[in-house]
């Protein structure tokens, strides 16, 4: 019993752990692209940025020269025999950047950058020019004799790969997944997500106005309960009360 409940302690400190920095979105975060299929393929099984290469066409573009490459899928098919991958991804799901990830294509600036490339010829013109480079369409034929390609049929007969999927249930990082949905900061760090104006792009600053600054004072007005304003309706305006008369000289 005392280790069960060590086991369910320790996997609530690794959940909140690995949920702490998820509760608001980096809107400053510069996103560059990825140079290979690996890195490409950690990026868009992340549900916390895959999001990043349809925002932007400049994304875009070296997304779809990736994505058309052999190598990409070759690729892909190693990294789904791995359970840490799969591991990875379902935590992903229920990091809180997800919202901030969806809800980017509610600002309106990504539509209009969409709008800006469609009538842009170089946007064109890098896409056409990578479906009609040969030296693409040379690697899909050399494809069924790519090291690569016999690597990733290979690995089935590789006896480390059961082995990691026999080990799965013990991995920590299985642990802390299977314990994040009793971490009540998952739901607390969703919903500050939720109300954070970075989650949902530009158009968000709008919820949450800078402050005004104090106005100027106004002029004091007629003070219903003063008896001495109530006196002072009496006097006629402009009017100066006389100077006093000076005083008579000594009788001598």
């Amino acid at each position: 019993m005392k280790v069960q409940t060590l086991v369910i302690a320790l996997g609530l400190i690794g959940s909140s752990a690995a949920l702490a920095n998820g509760s608001a979105p980096a809107a400053s975060e510069t996103v560059t692209a990825p140079q290979t299929s690996a890195q490409w393929l950690e990026r868009m099984t992340d549900f916390t940025r895959n999001g990043s290469a349809y925002r932007d066409p400049k994304m875009f573009v070296p997304w779809a020269n990736a994505v058309t490459e052999p190598g990409f899928y070759t690729q892909m098919g190693v990294n789904m025999m791995d359970p840490g991958n799969w591991t990875r991804m379902m935590g992903s799901m229920m990091d809180p950047r997800v919202m901030g990830n969806v809800m980017q294509f509610s600002d309106p600036n990504v539509y209009m950058k969409w709008m800006g490339a469609s009538m842009d010829p170089n946007f064109y013109t890098a896409l056409m020019t990578q479906f009609a480079d040969p030296g693409k369409m040379m690697r899909w034929m050399m494809m069924p004799m790519d090291p690569n390609m016999w690597n990733m049929m290979m690995q089935s007969m590789n006896p480390n790969l059961y082995m990691k999927w026999m080990m799965a249930p013990m991995d920590p990082r299985m642990m802390q997944l299977m314990m994040a949905p009793m971490n009540p900061a998952l739901y607390t760090n969703w919903m500050g997500a939720s109300m954070n104006p970075a989650t949902y792009g530009g158009w968000g600053s709008g919820m949450a106005p800078a402050t005004g600054t104090a106005g100027a004072a106004a002029p004091a007005g007629f003070n219903f309960f003063d008896p001495n304003a109530w006196m002072g309706m009496w006097n006629p305006a402009g009017y100066a009360q006389p100077a006093a008369a000076p005083a008579a000289p000594a009788a001598k």
